[in-house]
């Protein structure tokens, strides 16, 4: 397991990325890794409730798709988080079917961690404000192009950021999730053109899939409320 401590707007986390052992499903895999991690994270005065962010990486997509049903199930309550998930066999250093990333923050007097749900409910959350930062769940969109797919996601996560108390301009952090079909300097120009977060570290990832076909793009947000 990689662990790394370190101290942002000020306030201290913890982040940890790790595989599954070889053998089990990718259900038992998922719970494995995330038991670990919660003994880890103890071991740094926090916990899986201190999660703001976790990345599920997967082989298949049927891997993917149990993977994901156990993350709900284990980061339930107040443990959960903003959440993406990833088709993407090439992230695998082992013979693993799961990875995860996950990011927590260390408890600070006085705060409190705000679960905001999408409005019907969803599986991930809509976004997660907990201390000086807001942590949005990736957003993607089914449509035809990255054009039009990139054209219905800013506006969603636009919306999300102004619903926290937030907007582009406070963004600090956007992470994007690019299919290996698709242009990563359109996805750079379209983003140019319609956002400005001048602040903002902007980086880029490929993967093969996401929770359905047709999807070429998730697109993760961290601001300052």
């Amino acid at each position: 397991m990689e662990k790394q401590v370190f101290a942002w707007h000020g306030q201290e986390f913890v982040a940890l990325s790790d595989e599954g052992r070889s053998g089990g499903s990718a259900h038992d895999q998922t719970r494995d890794i995330l038991e670990r991690m919660d003994l880890a994270l103890r071991t740094e005065e926090t916990s899986l409730i201190g999660t703001v962010r976790t990345r599920l990486w997967a082989r298949d997509r049927s891997a993917r798709d149990r993977g994901s049903r156990a993350r709900v199930d284990i980061l339930s309550d107040y443990a959960r988080s903003a959440s993406s998930s990833y088709i993407a066999p090439d992230h695998f250093e082992t013979s693993a079917n799961i990875a995860i990333d996950l990011v927590a923050m260390k408890p600070a007097s006085g705060m409190v961690k705000d679960l905001v749900e999408y409005d019907p409910p969803m599986t991930p959350l809509r976004y997660v404000v907990y201390g000086p930062l807001v942590h949005l769940s990736g957003v993607t969109s089914v449509l035809g192009t990255l054009e039009a797919q990139v054209g219905e996601i800013l506006p969603k996560l636009e919306e999300s950021l102004t619903a926290s108390g937030s907007s582009w301009a406070q963004a600090t952090k956007v992470s994007f999730y690019v299919h290996r079909e698709a242009p990563v300097d359109e996805l750079k120009a379209l983003f140019a053109a319609a956002v400005s977060a001048p602040d903002a570290e902007l980086d880029y990832g490929r993967v093969d899939g996401y929770s359905t076909p047709d999807k070429l793009v998730e697109i993760e947000v961290t601001a300052t409320v």
